[in-house]
């Protein structure tokens, strides 16, 4: 292990959500009532893995938001996750309210019917949409926190590789820190990679490849 910078920290004035980096996702979702019964698209931070078996996820919304209603009366949604591509699209669903227009329709995108769902659409023109079912609402005070089981998730088909393996680095995906949107540009480590040997970091990290480390090839059989 190489030696780490050592910090001097300062505290700030009071507690905050400073949790950083967070993926940022389009949340899409439909209700059931006369006013809630139309596509709708929220942008959120808060979203994480919760569990492997079965595989859930968890988001939180905030109590005065349009779709917060449509989640909790379809009991289901679909995290889309975001490209380069999708980004200007993104930050509009989250500066904008489904109760004033048709983000679909400002944005130009498609719904698409959610693998595994009855009422919540999938954006079509998103890489990968996850789609799921609520088993919990939890309270918490300004949001709520929909804990849901995943049913289904879809990959667009070109992020598949020869071998069946997915390629997300394809996919362009982008995060969020701070108030402020970044991409992923490149392969700095995996897991495992503080354990591995030299010639499989080059292999597998492009940082590691450019500093010189050695690449062993693999000997043929004989």
């Amino acid at each position: 292990m190489k030696k780490v910078q050592i910090f001097n920290k300062i505290p700030l004035d009071a507690p905050s959500t400073f949790l950083n980096p967070v993926p940022v996702i389009m949340l899409s979702c439909r209700g059931t009532s006369k006013e809630y019964d139309k596509p709708n698209i929220i942008t959120l931070a808060w979203a994480g893995t919760i569990n492997s078996e079965p595989p859930m996820l968890s988001v939180s919304v905030r109590k005065s938001r349009f779709s917060h209603k449509q989640i909790l009366e379809s009991g289901e949604f679909v995290v889309n996750l975001v490209s380069e591509e999708l980004l200007e699209a993104c930050d509009f669903c989250g500066v904008k309210s489904g109760r004033d227009l048709d983000k679909f329709e400002k944005c130009k995108l498609i719904t698409e019917k959610a693998n595994g769902l009855e009422i919540a659409p999938s954006i079509k023109n998103s890489p990968v949409s996850i789609s799921c079912k609520i088993t919990q609402v939890i309270e918490l005070g300004s949001h709520d926190m929909f804990l849901a089981e995943i049913v289904a998730v879809d990959v667009a088909e070109n992020l598949f590789r020869r071998n069946g393996k997915i390629d997300l680095g394809q996919a362009k995906l982008v995060t969020f820190s701070h108030g402020e949107y970044w991409s992923l540009k490149e392969t700095i480590g995996f897991l495992g990679y503080s354990v591995a040997a030299d010639d499989v970091k080059a292999r597998r990290m492009p940082k590691r490849r450019r500093e010189g480390l050695p690449v062993k090839s693999k000997k043929k059989k004989k």
